[in-house]
């Protein structure tokens, strides 16, 4: 049995540093999270990979921020910088709902306690250290960092702002995977190179004066997009940005991108190629605890740590590219696929943790089904601009065979300590039409199908078609609602072959941009023609870096600069999602009445017939989970929010 002392953790205190005989600090690391040390949580990541590089390194998890601040002082002056995130998650998409009401609970604390985080978490923290250390730099990352590094609109002030580095008065800014740019920023820092003079890292964002020179690349091409000031003025222009923002930051070969911030100027350089197998397996192999640090023993359970703690991430990134989602916007649009190896020494790790039951709650990443897929040539990736690899339909490029993930799991799976695997994580159940993924062995897809839907899920199997509406599915960068139809003939073909009672369980999203209501009527129509009744569902939320959040504030498609509607008033928002309760009994007039309204009486017969079928009773309203007030979006981190459905025989 492993015994961890408390010098197997980054140290949290002055005690904890004289544990390991250190007199000074390099680097000290502030986060909006309880501190996990598994490789599934950011700080600890950073924090790892940092001590590789034979760096002192402490991290102070969730610093009191309503007292003297002494925990932004307790632990001294770093000889390098300070890093600051906060936390694996926005922090207002963890503290607040979709409709902006404070969240009952923060999975990233010790028993979910909430207001140990405060909003926009990296700003705050990163202010407090300029102003008690302003000749020591600050170096900001994680995904509030990475999401608004450039303008952007802020959905919980209901306002345009500018570059986090503007607000958090940080010295740079590193988007997205930290590894590759951590390791350069280091060894600069360590030949002696002053923090002020790296300008040309990839990966990192900074302001500059004016009237200073930025420091020319002969390998970079500039582009300039608008002004904050300009965004503000002109929302058509703000929409414009994106999209020299988003394929800059999926290309291979990017620009570096200047903003005029006020009197300064913003400076993004490019990012870094995709990690290769050699870079992620390291950063998967460092000797982490795997375990919550041992001061939150007797504060209760982390519940995102409860979550994936057998959990085993198998790749980074998503090509899937949805306007509603964040992923590739920080993870990015290419797959970065840990080693086999690597994969089997983590579960054996885990599987001989002292209370490990047999059960892998989740192989997978992102997206479920996207290991080891990649560009077949090369250079055709190289001069890709195109923000998703599978929408409108699949790059006749990308090699998505499913031969790897199957092998992969059927390894996991002759681990002796190893009951069953599950899927957790959402399976792209599009890519396993050959209707849609035409350059696929339609056998080999089948036989991955066959194998999750056999031995790694338990009674249901998670997919997010997220709308029947072929306009809004377009919008999203989803393919047709026919393709869930196709899936759904061959999930149950494969029930009835091997005698299964398996449930499909579909997402979907209201509120979206471009959506009507009476495409949520249909999309309440279609799924109660199918035999789903949906109990739990997701309203969209507005986040930086993508798509959606752009048209929702700007009321234009960044791509094409044509005017899109958007559900917006909390009258539309509701009218939308109450389509999803159909068979509630209270909903049945007011859907009658609003059909009628919208001359769409075809669909009243189909959804709220005046003889309903017996079995579709109303199911009564305190047996219905109503989660869309609280739903975590899904695309925002590997904590995602179950929805259920109940899947009823007609």
């Amino acid at each position: 049995m492993q015994i961890n002392k408390l010098s197997d953790w980054l140290p949290t205190t002055n005690k904890e540093v004289k544990i390991r005989g250190w007199e000074e600090l390099d680097v000290i690391l502030f986060s909006g999270d309880a501190y996990v040390d598994h490789p599934s949580f950011g700080p600890a990541v950073i924090g790892r990979i940092l001590e590789s590089y034979g760096l002192k390194v402490a991290i102070v998890p969730q610093p009191s921020v309503n007292d003297d601040l002494q925990d932004f002082t307790k632990l001294g002056t770093p000889k390098l910088f300070f890093g600051v995130t906060g936390g694996c998650m926005d922090p207002m998409v963890s503290n607040y709902t979709a409709s902006k009401k404070p969240r009952d609970k923060d999975a990233y604390t010790p028993n979910g306690d909430k207001g140990f985080r405060p909003d926009y978490a990296t700003s705050v923290y990163s202010s407090i250290l300029k102003d008690k250390f302003p000749d020591v730099p600050v170096l900001i990352g994680g995904i509030e960092a990475s999401l608004r590094r450039v303008t952007h609109y802020d959905y919980w002030s209901d306002k345009l702002m500018p570059s986090i580095l503007e607000t958090s008065k940080a010295d740079m800014l590193v988007y997205g995977m930290g590894e590759q740019p951590l390791r350069e920023i280091v060894k600069l820092l360590q030949k002696g190179v002053p923090f002020s003079s790296l300008r040309t890292i990839k990966q990192t964002a900074f302001l500059v004066n004016k009237d200073e020179t930025i420091p020319k690349n002969k390998n970079w091409d500039d582009v300039e997009i608008h002004s904050h000031d300009i965004c503000l003025k002109d929302k058509k222009k703000f929409a414009s940005n994106f999209k020299v923002i988003e394929q800059e930051s999926n290309k291979l070969k990017a620009r570096r991108i200047f903003q005029g911030v006020k009197d300064r100027t913003l400076v993004i350089n490019p990012p870094y190629p995709t990690m290769t197998e050699k870079e992620i397996d390291a950063s998967f192999d460092l000797p982490y605890t795997r375990l919550p640090h041992p001061k939150y023993n007797k504060r209760g359970p982390i519940p995102a740590f409860e979550m994936i703690k057998t959990s085993i991430n198998i790749h980074r990134g998503c090509f899937g590219g949805c306007s509603f989602c964040t992923i590739s916007a920080h993870q990015g649009k290419f797959i970065a696929s840990r080693s086999e190896e690597s994969i089997l020494k983590e579960v054996d790790i885990v599987a001989n943790m002292p209370d490990f039951k047999g059960y892998l709650s989740d192989i997978g990443g992102p997206s479920a089904n996207m290991y080891k897929m990649k560009g077949k040539v090369q250079s055709i990736c190289d001069k890709c601009v195109a923000p998703s690899c599978i929408s409108p339909v699949i790059c006749s490029n990308l090699d998505t065979s499913h031969k790897p993930l199957t092998k992969l799991y059927q390894a996991i799976d002759k681990h002796p300590k190893i009951k069953k695997s599950f899927i957790g994580s959402g399976i792209r159940h599009d890519m396993l039409v050959p209707e849609f993924n035409k350059n696929a062995d339609p056998k080999e897809l089948d036989d991955y199908t066959e194998e999750v839907m056999t031995k790694h899920i338990s009674g249901r199997l998670k997919v997010a078609p997220e709308h029947t509406s072929d306009p809004v599915l377009k919008l999203m960068r989803k393919p047709s609602f026919q393709y869930f139809h196709k899936f759904k003939e061959r999930f149950d073909k494969i029930n009835i072959k091997k005698n299964l009672k398996l449930q499909l369980i579909p997402y979907f999203i209201s509120n979206h941009p471009a959506c009507e209501v009476e495409d949520m009527a249909n999309l309440a129509a279609e799924t109660k023609d199918m035999g789903f009744q949906l109990e739990q569902v997701q309203g969209f939320t507005p986040t930086p870096m993508t798509v959606a959040t752009v048209i929702y504030y700007s009321g234009y498609h960044p791509y094409t600069l044509k005017p899109t509607k958007t559900p917006k008033s909390k009258q539309e928002k509701d009218e939308q999602h109450r389509f999803f309760f159909w068979y509630k009994k209270e909903n049945r007039n007011w859907i009658r009445k609003t059909l009628n309204r919208v001359g769409r009486k075809d669909l009243i017969e189909a959804l709220v017939p005046e003889k309903e079928n017996d079995s579709w009773k109303s199911i009564k309203p305190k047996e219905v989970k109503n989660t869309f007030d609280d739903a975590i979006p899904a695309s925002h981190s590997r904590l995602k929010t179950k929805r259920k459905t109940r899947n009823k025989k007609r």
